[in-house]
């Protein structure tokens, strides 16, 4: 019997006993005769007879198919940036300076990090998330919106709330309430700003008169520094000194606030020249780059555009949902970037069509917090072995 099972399975469909009387065009039409799948991964979800463990679930998104493979490949991904060291790789004499042929400087050599995110997720619960990188260190530098900047900056001087979407927005116009999505920001949070951005453009433009020049990532820098409240972004980004580019650096309430200040010191200036080399340089000098970009517009097409000059970045996670049938680059897959170099021909990349606040978080989780949690496990563990070896050591 099994052997009859098994002939069935080998044979033509046309032959089988089942199509035997069936016209041959039905036959090669529906019975058609499969040919072997290349070696690939079964489609499998999580099995909750396992219990719940939250780890393996999160795993079990990468063989579960859709949006949820797209997930697991960028935590794959992210890990690899993570991770990579020069010393993965050979000496390449044409291209390194002679520095780079010691092992010990290309263990230290990491994958150049860039971040990049849209005002909205500032305005979110996502800012906690984007503090987390910047306190510990696991992104090299961050491209945003002006909003992306100033709403970071407002929330330490007052909250923003939970509402609703659907909401009647003229009476929230009438009483000074701001909506973005199902959040609400009181309007007095803006006077707030003004009130607290005022004076240091006041003090930047008397430094200016002194001979200093302020780009976009110098004037975030200073405001990092002032703000002086460890739930901030940019106060973690100027301590570690990270830093901060916004190319629209007027387009939000800092621009505001210049055309305000400008009635009284028209000469201010902020020199956006400056801030694209640097940019652009960081990306240049790079052994290893990454993007990480959720949204698009500005900070997509900045980031990219930076890794055009070194032929494309390495590795790239997309999180959007835009499409592509309208020719926008936020809609634009990574293929696309191929193209324009932005990413190498060689690269790693991955885009989620998705709402960033649902996956980056999940994807943060078992990427960059399980890498910081696990390299500080290990110093620590280093530092006991030390302490062990110094107490065997016979004392004089």
């Amino acid at each position: 019997m099994e052997a009859n099972t098994a002939a069935n399975q080998n044979a033509n469909p046309a032959t089988t006993q089942a199509s035997t009387n069936l016209p041959k065009i039905l036959v090669e039409s529906v019975l058609m005769k499969s040919s072997v799948i290349p070696e690939t991964q079964e489609v499998r979800g999580y099995d909750f007879n396992q219990g719940i463990n939250y780890e393996d679930i999160i795993k079990s998104y990468l063989t579960t198919g859709f949006q949820a493979t797209n997930l697991g490949k960028s935590i794959e991904i992210i890990n690899k940036m993570l991770k990579w060291r020069l010393i993965d790789e050979p000496f390449k004499e044409e291209t390194e300076d002679d520095d780079y042929k010691d092992p010990e400087v290309r263990k230290n050599v990491k994958c150049t990090i860039f971040l990049g995110y849209t005002s909205n997720l500032i305005s979110s619960g996502m800012r906690e998330i984007f503090k987390f990188l910047c306190q510990h260190k696991l992104v090299d530098c961050i491209v945003t919106t002006a909003g992306g900047v100033e709403e970071d900056f407002i929330k330490c001087l007052a909250p923003t709330y939970l509402g609703e979407f659907h909401v009647n927005d003229i009476e929230l116009r009438k009483n000074g309430i701001n909506r973005i999505g199902n959040l609400m920001v009181p309007n007095d949070n803006y006077v707030k700003f003004e009130e607290w951005i005022v004076p240091l453009y006041d003090e930047m433009y008397e430094e200016q008169c002194k001979g200093k020049h302020w780009t976009p990532s110098k004037v975030i820098k200073r405001l990092g520094e002032r703000i002086n409240n460890e739930d901030s972004v940019y106060y973690w980004a100027a301590k570690n000194d990270i830093p901060v580019f916004c190319p629209a650096f007027t387009d939000g309430s800092m621009g505001d606030m210049l055309f305000f200040h400008s009635y009284n010191k028209e000469r201010f200036k902020i020199d956006l020249v400056r801030d694209i080399r640097k940019l652009n340089r960081k990306a240049l000098k790079a052994k290893k780059t990454g993007v990480v970009i959720l949204g698009g517009g500005v900070v997509k097409h900045h980031i990219l555009n930076a890794n055009l000059m070194r032929n494309g970045a390495d590795f790239g996670v997309f999180i959007n949902t835009g499409i592509e049938f309208d020719g926008s680059d936020a809609g634009a897959r990574p293929s696309e970037a191929l193209s324009w170099g932005k990413l190498r021909l060689d690269s790693q990349s991955v885009k989620i069509w998705a709402d960033a606040t649902l996956v980056f978080p999940i994807i943060v989780a078992e990427s960059f917090a399980k890498y910081y949690f696990e390299s500080l496990k290990a110093e620590e563990e280093k530092k006991r072995e030390i302490k062990q070896e110094d107490k065997k050591e016979p004392s004089n």
